[in-house]
């Protein structure tokens, strides 16, 4: 008989979760089940839903801290920020749209260490938590780290969390930076260049003096389906660089930018409003979102090699991509295939130090086709130990990450 919980507390966690060791039971965690299709099809017959444990448990807007459980949506915690003109500054995607989900969580975005396009400049989600409460999958409560700054003796756990798609503990209250955001929000335009011409005045502005905190480009073919009119009406090509910061600085900066990459293309500018939906597209895949039967993926490679290793799985596999993080991540959308073209894909980061995520895909080609690069004996067996050291009966998300852990 297949049960699923729905724990108010911690101890009622504790409870499904020793139920779970005694009797051998996988669960498939859930929060808000907004990344349900992120990752391998779970190998468990039972279920933990989280969604009840939701809300800001403490949030101080003068020391910059916020701690809130786990099931909290995204756009709960941006509301509260909103006021005192505060932010995520690791800027966590919300994939419901790729997805076809529901918003996300707090706890879903540390679990798969999302971070949106200021991660050039911020860190990712693992760089912004300061400590967290949870239950081990030997349903052991633990905590580590605080509420503080500097309050890491030992181990650092949060970053072994982070990334770890619920499969060695279940969260059951996250703590973590908040930072002011910005008063003034612009973006360069570059019209008109090509990827590899683009990577150049990407890297040319990010090692620039001018702070910029967003490097992207959008192919013609990914550029027209913007929502943005700036963009999509540009009439080919288009990469963006994002200024932000008080206003007279950014005006000055942007001033600059202008100046170092008029030998591109065209320049072109956009305001707050739509430099905010332009980076909401990017960071969230919206130009693919309407693409359902698409398989796509993600690639994080070394930004030099992101234009070349787009152009070679496009040569063999007809499809659409852009860059973003000054050329580092790449995002495909490729027409639909029973292997979902991982062999392609993976053979393009031959002799690159990179790596492949299929974020989205039916759930039977997730089950056959490798989601998560795949990992070299010696740190195979690395997850392997930790997977048994935190979970040794293998109850939480068995296989979500990799086949038998």
């Amino acid at each position: 008989m297949t049960e699923t919980f729905k724990p108010r507390t911690p101890g009622e966690i504790e409870d499904a979760l020793r139920w779970a060791v005694a009797g051998k039971r996988p669960l498939e965690v859930l929060g808000g089940g907004s990344k349900r299709g992120f990752g391998r099809p779970v190998e468990a017959a039972h279920g933990l839903d989280l969604s009840a444990l939701a809300g800001i448990v403490n949030y101080e807007p003068n020391e910059l801290v916020m701690s809130a459980l786990p099931a909290t949506p995204l756009a709960d915690i941006e509301a509260a920020l909103a006021p005192n003109r505060q932010q995520l500054l690791f800027e966590p995607a919300d994939l419901g749209p790729l997805l076809g989900t529901a918003g996300g969580t707090i706890g879903g975005a540390i679990a798969c260490n999302l971070a949106g396009p200021r991660r050039i400049r911020a860190g990712s989600a693992r760089d912004h938590v300061l400590g967290f409460q949870a239950i081990s999958g030997r349903g052991e409560a633990f905590k580590s780290g605080g509420r503080m700054f500097k309050n890491v003796t030992g181990f650092d756990l949060s970053k072994l969390m982070s990334g770890s798609f619920g499969t060695l503990a279940v969260l059951t209250e996250v703590t973590f930076k908040v930072l002011p955001a910005a008063e003034t929000v612009r973006t360069v335009l570059v019209l008109g260049a090509d990827s590899k011409a683009a990577v150049r005045a990407m890297t040319l502005a990010l090692q620039s003096p001018n702070d910029v905190s967003g490097a992207a480009h959008l192919p013609a073919d990914v550029a027209s389906v913007s929502a943005v009119a700036a963009v999509a009406g540009a009439g080919g090509a288009v990469t963006a660089l994002r200024v932000e910061g008080f206003g007279p600085s950014v005006d000055y900066r942007c001033r600059a930018l202008t100046a170092l990459l008029g030998e591109f293309g065209a320049i072109g500018d956009l305001k707050a409003a739509d430099s905010e939906a332009l980076w909401r597209e990017i960071r969230d895949v919206r130009f693919f979102a309407n693409e359902a039967d698409a398989q796509v993926w993600r690639l994080s490679v070394p930004p030099a090699q992101g234009a070349q290793a787009a152009a070679k799985i496009l040569a063999a596999c007809p499809g659409r991509a852009y860059l973003d993080w000054g050329g580092g991540l790449v995002w495909l959308a490729l027409p639909p295939r029973p292997d979902a073209a991982h062999a392609t894909v993976r053979g393009a980061l031959s002799g690159i130090d990179g790596h492949a995520t299929l974020m989205r895909a039916d759930a039977e080609v997730r089950r056959v086709v490798p989601v998560f690069q795949p990992q070299p004996g010696p740190l195979a067996d690395l997850t392997a130990r930790v997977k048994q050291s935190f979970d040794p009966e293998r109850v939480l998300n068995p296989g979500r990450m990799y086949a038998g852990v």
